[in-house]
This record gives structure tokens, sequence and C-alpha cells, in this order.
């Protein structure tokens, strides 16, 4: 079983049009609560970020976050985390959440969300880290995403165990359970070469 101490939690800084979005949101991190899980996050106070650290903190988690310097300016930073982490950039704010997190749990969100999930997926497909990697598919959400990766698999563009590396469920726990028991696929190559 893979130990897990801290998620990182990738998700809107928006709140979405469906209360289910926050109601996920919240049971997300009821689900890490009941692990003694700690969050790693993009470190805002709006939308479903804020959402996940008010939750987090009310459950009496450890919640760090991680927010570049533009947007602290702002004043979108959420003011009561354990650690706020203020960054150059958002390529270091990845970096970092992915150095803090021992898995990585995409609620919906929007470009930022599906950035930082497309980024630790290559890492992973690298090699680079073998830490698991997964969706809460809240509401249909992700089904389109899911869809287009297994058209990339069709289209030989792909692997199938490398798609595999993508965890999917619509439920909290089952997917914290999936992320626990995780085992990375061996793969030898990651590049077909044609036969020309």
């Amino acid at each position: 079983m893979v130990q897990l101490q801290r998620v990182a939690v990738l998700c809107a800084s928006s709140l979405g049009v469906r209360d289910a979005y926050v109601t996920a949101a919240r049971g997300l991190v009821s689900e890490l609560a009941r692990r003694g899980m700690g969050v790693v996050y993009g470190g805002a106070s709006v939308g479903l970020m804020g959402v996940v650290a008010d939750a987090a903190l009310a459950a009496g988690l450890e919640v760090i976050g991680v927010i570049p310097r533009a947007l602290d300016a702002k004043e979108l930073a959420h003011p009561g985390l354990t650690e706020l982490h203020v960054v150059d950039s958002m390529h270091a704010r990845k970096a970092m959440m992915a150095e803090l997190a021992d898995g990585f749990l995409a609620l919906p969100g929007g470009f930022g969300t599906l950035g930082e999930l497309a980024e630790v997926l290559t890492w992973a497909q690298l090699g680079l880290h073998d830490k698991p990697c997964g969706v809460l598919d809240v509401a249909g959400y992700f089904t389109p995403l899911v869809t287009f990766f297994d058209h990339a698999v069709a289209e030989g563009l792909l692997r199938r165990e490398h798609r595999s590396m993508l965890l999917v469920d619509d439920d909290p726990a089952r997917l914290l359970e999936a992320f626990a028991t995780w085992r990375p696929p061996l793969v030898a190559k990651w590049i077909e070469r044609s036969e020309t």
C-alpha cells in the first residue's frame, strides 16, 4: 500500500454552475480527514479551492497552499492556512505542489486544473514520479476527457499502460482507496518508432 500523507487537490478558482461541485469538494475533504491526510492546493481563498481549504481547516487537517506572486498580489491567497508558499511563477507552483504531495487528485476545473493534471500525468509517464493521479468525476464532468484519452489510445498516440495511470471514480472513498493500492505500470519505453 502507498503511504499517502498529503494529496494535492487540483481544482477551480470558481464554483461552477452545479451545487454538486461544492458538495463533492466537501465530500472529498471528509474522506481525506477520515484517513488523516493533509491537503496541498493552489493557495486561493476563492472558488472550489476556497471550499477545499475551508473544509480541510475546519476538519483540523494540515493545509498547504502554493500560490504565484501575481495572484497573491490580487489578494486571492487564503489567510488561514497551515503554510502558504508564495512562488514566482505557475511553473514553480506546480513543481512545489508535486514535491509536497504524495498523490494528485483533480476536482472539476478549467485550463489551470487541466494543465496541472496533464503535467503530473506527463511526469508520471516519463518516470519522473510514481505517485497516483486521479480525477473525481463529479456529475460526469471528466467523462469527455476520459473519452478523449481512450480515443488517443485507439489512435496510437497514447499507450494503454499510460492511459491506466489516470484513476477515475465518482466516489471519493473508492478513488482514495485506489490511490492507496496504486502501483505504476512498468513500461520499458514510452515511444514507439514507426516502421519505415
